[in-house]
C-alpha cells in the first residue's frame, strides 16, 4: 500500500513536468527522452547495485516494459491530443484497474475478497467524478474514435503490463531468485524504449521528407534555445516517472496484486489537483473536491480493510 501511495505521488510530479515538456517539443519526443533518461539512471544501479541484464524472468520484465511502457504510454500520449487531458486520464485510469484485475485473475488466480472490490470501485468513482470534462466539447467523430481507441489501447497495454510483471515476480521467486525494485525496473525500461524509439524515429523522418531533407540552421538555433529552456522539466519528468516512479511500482507489485496497485495509482489525476493549483494555478472546483474526498476515502478504506 505504502509502495503504491508513493508511485501515485512520483507519477503525479512527472505528469506536471511531463506536461511543460510536452508542450515545447511534443508528446512523442517528451516520451521518448523520458525513457531515455531512465534507462540511463536506472541502468547505473542495475550494473553497479543490482543483477544488470540476468534472471530467468528477464524476457517477462521485459515484454511487461514492452506492452505497459512501449504500447501503452505511446497510447496514452495518443489519446491526450485527440481527447484531452481529462477523457483520456477518466478512460485509462477506470479501465486499466479492472482490466488488471481481471487479466491477473484468469491468468494467475488471483482473487480480491469483496472488501477489496468495493474500496477499489470506491476509489474509480472517485477519480470518475473528480476528472469528468466539465462541459461538452465538439470532437469531429473519426478523431474521437481514434482517441478512444487510443486510450482502451493505453488501458489494455498499462493492466497487461503490471500483470506480466507480477508473473515475472514469480517466475523469479520459483528460482529462488529476489530481484530488486531497480533492476526489475531497468528491465522493463529497456523492453518499452523500442516502440516509442522507431514512432520518434518516424515522425523525425516524415518530419525532414515533408521539408525536403533541407537542414535549416535557423531551427537548430530554436531548438538549442528551447532545450535550454525546458531541460530541467525533461529530467525531473525522467526521474520522477519511469525512474523512480517505475521502481516504486515494482516494489508494489512484488507482494500486493495488480488490482489493488493500478486502483491506488488511478488516484493520481486526484493527487494533481492541489499540485496545478500551486504551480499553475488552476482553480479546484467543488465536484473535483467531492471526488478526491470518494477517492482519497476509498485508499483509506482499503488501506484498513487489507
Amino acid at each position: 500500500m505504502l509502495a503504491a501511495l508513493l508511485t501515485t505521488l512520483l507519477f503525479s510530479i512527472s505528469a506536471i513536468c511531463g506536461q511543460r515538456v510536452a508542450r515545447q517539443i511534443g508528446g512523442i519526443e517528451a516520451n521518448f527522452w523520458r525513457i531515455c533518461i531512465a534507462a540511463f539512471f536506472l541502468a547505473i544501479w542495475a550494473v553497479f547495485f543490482g543483477t544488470n541484464l540476468r534472471g530467468e524472468a528477464l524476457p517477462i520484465f521485459a515484454v511487461s516494459g514492452l506492452m505497459g511502457i512501449g504500447v501503452g504510454d505511446t497510447g496514452y500520449f495518443q489519446a491526450l491530443t485527440r481527447l484531452g487531458t481529462r477523457r483520456t486520464v477518466l478512460i485509462v485510469q477506470c479501465f486499466t484497474a479492472p482490466a488488471a484485475a481481471l487479466i491477473e485473475w484468469l491468468w494467475l488466480g488471483t482473487k480480491l475478497n469483496a472488501g477489496e472490490i468495493i474500496f477499489i470501485a470506491v476509489i474509480l468513482i472517485g477519480v470518475a467524478v473528480a476528472m469528468a470534462p466539465g462541459e461538452h466539447l465538439a470532437i469531429p467523430r473519426h478523431q474521437f474514435m481514434v482517441g478512444i481507441t487510443a486510450a482502451i489501447v493505453a488501458a489494455l497495454g498499462g493492466a497487461l503490463g503490471v500483470v506480466l510483471s507480477r508473473k515475472a515476480y514469480a517466475v523469479a521467486f520459483a528460482a529462488g531468485e529476489h530481484p530488486d525494485p531497480g533492476t526489475t525496473g531497468y528491465q522493463r525500461v529497456l523492453g518499452g524504449a523500442l516502440v516509442p524509439a522507431l514512432i520518434l524515429l518516424v515522425a523525425k523522418w516524415r518530419s525532414a521528407h515533408a521539408h525536403g531533407g533541407v537542414f535549416e540552421t535557423k531551427a537548430l538555433d530554436v531548438s538549442r534555445k528551447k532545450w535550454g529552456r525546458i531541460w530541467p522539466w525533461v529530467l525531473a519528468n525522467g526521474l520522477a516517472g519511469q525512474t523512480l516512479g517505475v521502481t516504486v511500482m515494482q516494489w508494489a507489485l512484488e507482494k500486493t496484486p495488480t488490482g489493488i496497485v493500478t486502483a491506488i495509482i488511478a488516484m493520481t489525476p486526484v493527487v494533481l489537483l492541489p499540485m496545478t493549483r500551486v504551480v499553475d494555478g488552476e482553480k479546484i472546483g467543488a465536484r473535483s473536491l467531492a471526488g478526491a474526498l470518494i477517492g482519497v476515502g476509498g485508499v483509506i478504506g482499503l488501506a484498513f480493510w487489507r
